[in-house]
């Protein structure tokens, strides 16, 4: 069936504006309640103990999840999936004004909000390989990425702004508006279920062996099992990093959370430039090179950046760079998949990809929290352990421990980047493994 580009990108640009709308609301709510939780605890470990809440059911049935996205009504699934959220918004709104809002409440939502966005990543993935054409995969995922970049820019600064004339149940209230906008949306839009491949039809069967399909399926092209891999450990060390930036910024500026939504508009300034310029050029002609040098540039400028800072400024210019760059590698890596894995496989493969590769960002997360709050913090404290080797180089007090991991994260992400280049079949995996639709051009007639 002859795809018709210029209408598929059109139905994809009306799906991506109103999740654009819909992350702006909700990362104003995030970051409203990363302020409430860090000023009721004090403590990383609990900022980092959401996120794992929020990780975990991603990890637990996202081989479940992608096998149903297969079977079942992609916009259907799409539209589910904000809904939980929009419901479970709703829900900390109603304890919120109650005055009874605890820390553990953030727990529960967010597990459940992670349960259904299992579903959200393979549906909303698949669906662009079936909406827009093949020489479009890089920018519609620039475009994806750019969405997420600019509610990094205006989130923060909207919620600094509004916390004082709407409080944070006004802002929760936006949020609501903004995802009902985002469903609406998708109500109206026309998304086609992929052809059936002939791949499709050899992993068909029971909802568990569907699922493991999607495992047998990478495991067999050694190409994508190590870009996937690469991936996993780059997660794992930069997640290590990432899960004390605020904590780190909020503790060396005495809770400043106007320096806070500043650094992090910074960064969604850099994720919009990065996106605007990779929808202009295209991406890179090798994408395998996007993926490997920019995670190790992204590593060594960002993180390590990041931690040896100790202003504004310093912050703000490190993570506007790493922002810029972290959209080519996602609509590399993005692309690399695309292509080769048949439409109606990727929701089981995705899933599969999305699970091993975030595996070990929830176990980050939680050595992340503890080793901040009784090993390094304490440890880079003046006469602390840690004080005489690192304090030349992020110096010591409160924030200075978790400024040392991000230094620890940044390096371990850069060496992995590296690393990786020495695997051939990663290396050359674009010309090695066949596109998903030359596979069906040479497939015999009856497939």
């Amino acid at each position: 069936m002859k795809r018709e580009p210029w209408k598929g990108m059109g139905t994809f640009t009306a799906i991506w504006a109103g999740q654009l709308v819909s992350l702006l609301g909700t990362g104003m709510t995030q970051f409203a309640m990363t302020i409430w939780a860090w000023q009721k605890t004090g403590q990383a470990t609990a900022l980092a103990l959401v996120g794992v809440c929020a990780f975990a059911p991603v990890i637990l049935i996202s081989p479940l999840a992608g096998a149903i996205v297969d079977r079942s009504n992609r916009k259907l699934l799409m539209i589910l999936s904000d809904l939980a959220a929009g419901l479970g918004t709703l829900t900390i709104l109603l304890i919120y004004v109650t005055g009874t809002l605890e820390i553990w409440h953030l727990y529960i939502v967010v597990a459940l909000i992670g349960t259904f966005n299992a579903f959200q990543f393979p549906a909303y993935s698949s669906t662009i390989s079936v909406l827009v054409d093949k020489s479009q995969y890089a920018r519609a995922s620039g475009m994806m990425s750019l969405a997420g970049s600019i509610s990094g820019v205006f989130a923060p600064i909207a919620a600094g702004i509004l916390l004082a004339p709407i409080g944070i149940a006004g802002i929760m209230g936006v949020d609501l508006a903004t995802m009902t906008t985002a469903i609406t949306i998708l109500l109206f839009v026309h998304i086609p279920q992929p052809t059936v491949s002939a791949e499709g039809v050899k992993g068909r069967g029971s909802l568990f062996r569907e699922a493991a399909y999607g495992f047998g399926y990478i495991a067999s092209r050694r190409g994508l099992l190590g870009l996937l891999c690469m991936f996993f450990v780059f997660n794992v060390t930069t997640t290590f990093g990432f899960t004390v930036l605020a904590p780190m910024i909020l503790a060396r500026t005495g809770n400043n959370s106007l320096i806070l939504g500043s650094v992090q508009s910074a960064a969604g300034i850099g994720g919009v430039v990065g996106g605007v310029l990779l929808s202009l050029w295209g991406g890179p002609k090798t994408r395998v090179h996007g993926v490997l040098t920019g995670c190790a540039l992204g590593g060594l400028i960002g993180l390590v950046g990041v931690g040896v800072g100790r202003s504004l400024p310093a912050w703000a210019a490190t993570m506007f760079v790493m922002a810029m760059i972290f959209p080519t590698v996602n609509a590399s890596s993005q692309s690399i998949w695309q292509s080769k894995v048949p439409p109606d496989l990727q929701g089981r493969v995705f899933s599969v990809r999305l699970m091993m590769a975030q595996f070990g960002s929830p176990l980050s997360m939680l050595l992340a929290g503890p080793l901040a709050d009784r090993v390094f913090e304490p440890g880079m404290r003046q006469g602390g352990a840690l004080a005489g080797v690192f304090g030349p180089l992020v110096g010591t007090g409160p924030g200075a421990g978790m400024a040392l991991m991000l230094v620890f994260g940044g390096l371990l992400a850069m060496v992995a980047a590296f690393a990786a280049y020495a695997y051939r079949p990663l290396r050359t995996v674009e010309a090695t493994l066949p596109d998903h639709d030359v596979v069906v051009a040479e497939a015999p007639s009856d497939a």
